[in-house]
């Protein structure tokens, strides 16, 4: 099997009524043991990326291959090995926890004996066990993206797409949530991920790509891109650089 897990040539978005390009020829090779961060400015195309290669948007055109299949000839074998968790919640806030990640799993196809265990574990590692039987619209913001996650990788996928994962916790959840994603990763989970947290990007990522208006503007480990600008201490710094200052706000 290829080392590369993700192999992406040239790809190219562009969304109806828009005079731009969301992803302007982006190629990259993603290893198969890699936590890979993708790094930009709001707006900059981290989400749309992340969403062509999990198959719910198509590209205008360019090619990938995940694991050596193709979206167009093979998208079913690529929805059966890869997991998403959306920067959105993907849970039924009416449901418990425990409804949620059975209905979630049942989609994936896993026998009622194997995912109530895989659920009852998952729960007890992200400290979420005495409240299974709890609605999750009563959860608070960490808990719903502790269980967020969980939904996400109940079938142990070979890659993982994640949006903003740690966005809007507070540091005990957000600790729980690395952790839980470094064993994924130690266990041959191929991770795949956007944030703003540039310093838990720095701490967390094997490799990154930083990109703006669509295109890549530096791929490399994060002491790679440090010791690539000329006074940069941190990743902060080689983010500023690289993008500028200004803010970026964005109205959807």
């Amino acid at each position: 099997m290829a080392e590369n897990m993700i192999e992406i040539k040239n790809l190219y978005k562009k969304y109806k009524n828009s005079d731009e390009f969301s992803v302007n020829d982006i190629s990259l090779n993603i290893n198969k043991d890699e936590i890979y961060g993708i790094l930009g400015p709001n707006g900059a195309g981290k989400t749309t990326l992340i969403s062509m290669l999990s198959g719910l948007i198509k590209p205008t055109s360019g090619t990938f291959t995940i694991n050596g299949l193709s979206p167009q000839k093979e998208g079913f074998k690529i929805r059966q090995i890869i997991g998403i968790v959306p920067q959105e919640y993907a849970l039924y806030p009416t449901l418990t926890a425990k409804e949620n990640l059975m209905f979630f799993g049942s989609l994936y196809g896993l026998k009622h004996s194997q995912l109530k265990k895989v659920i009852d574990e998952s729960l007890e590692i992200m400290g979420l066990s005495k409240f299974a039987n709890k609605q999750v619209g009563q959860f608070s913001g960490g808990m719903k993206r502790r269980c967020n996650l969980i939904a996400g990788t109940l079938h142990n996928p070979k890659v993982l797409f994640l949006d903003e994962p740690t966005v809007g916790v507070d540091v005990q959840s957000k600790k729980a949530i690395i952790d839980y994603l470094l064993d994924l990763n130690k266990q041959g989970t191929c991770i795949i991920y956007t944030s703003h947290h540039l310093s838990e990007a720095e701490e967390f990522c094997t490799k990154i790509a930083i990109i703006d208006h669509g295109k890549i503007h530096a791929v490399g480990t994060p002491e790679e891109l440090v010791n690539r600008v000329a006074s940069a201490e941190n990743l902060e710094d080689v983010f500023i650089s690289l993008t500028g200052k200004e803010l970026r706000d964005v109205v959807v």
